[in-house]
């Protein structure tokens, strides 16, 4: 069984607010992916939730799109969501990336919301399939312990143990591996600084080109 090939590939990759603006996903993941030849095409929506993909709601804080060599389209104003159905018909994509975990994380929270999160999953992983595109799910990136987000290590850890065991027939893409906790530089203790971003970015694209070509479902890519 070969790996995944992505030269060639469209390749959709929606993401919460590590895709929004433009030193972040935005331009590391994004350059990465087209670097390698697919044809990419990037959304992100600050706050976003899996389900937000999938219903309407205004997502306040902006959102930010990217279309193969072009300059990201960044819009801090308050905007209607995405509709992944609608993106999946509009650009045709083999691949759908997934970046979206903080925020279902439940950080500063005593427990993890696992049924909640559960039925995120559920909703946006049940409107891909039903497409038949394949998909991976980026896992979260460590951050640090501090107010605002009150991110820490192990619940950035038990939510990607949680994401791996939940998100398939998506296959999942393990960020903890990329570094040691509190290793990557962050601007705000959540979201990471430029050289972070690069990292990341770089590590998601090399983590793709080793998944197998044929996805869970056994249908040639």
């Amino acid at each position: 069984m070969g790996a995944l090939a992505l030269a060639g590939l469209v390749v959709l990759v929606i993401g919460d607010n590590h895709m929004v603006g433009r030193d972040n996903l935005l331009t590391t993941l994004h350059d990465g992916l087209t670097g390698l030849g697919a044809v990419v095409h990037s959304y992100g929506m600050c706050g976003a939730t899996p389900e937000d993909w999938v219903l309407r709601v205004t997502e306040r804080c902006g959102r930010t799109e990217r279309h193969g060599n072009d300059a990201p389209i960044v819009d801090l104003s308050p905007a209607l969501s995405w509709n992944i159905g609608e993106l999946i018909d509009k650009h045709q994509p083999r691949l759908v990336i997934v970046e979206t975990a903080d925020t279902l994380a439940g950080y500063g929270s005593p427990q993890l919301p696992r049924a909640w999160a559960a039925n995120q999953v559920g909703v946006l992983v049940g409107q891909i399939r039903s497409r038949h595109v394949d998909c991976a799910w980026i896992g979260p990136i460590w951050g640090r312990e501090a107010a605002p987000y009150y991110k820490t290590a192990v619940r950035v850890k038990e939510t990607s143990e949680f994401l791996a065991q939940t998100v398939a027939p998506c296959r999942f893409i393990d960020s903890t591996v990329f570094a040691t906790p509190a290793e990557l530089p962050t601007a705000d203790w959540q979201h990471l600084t430029l050289p972070g971003y690069k990292r990341w970015g770089n590590d998601i694209a090399e983590a793709l080109q080793q998944l197998p070509a044929t996805p869970p479902d056994g249908r040639e890519r």
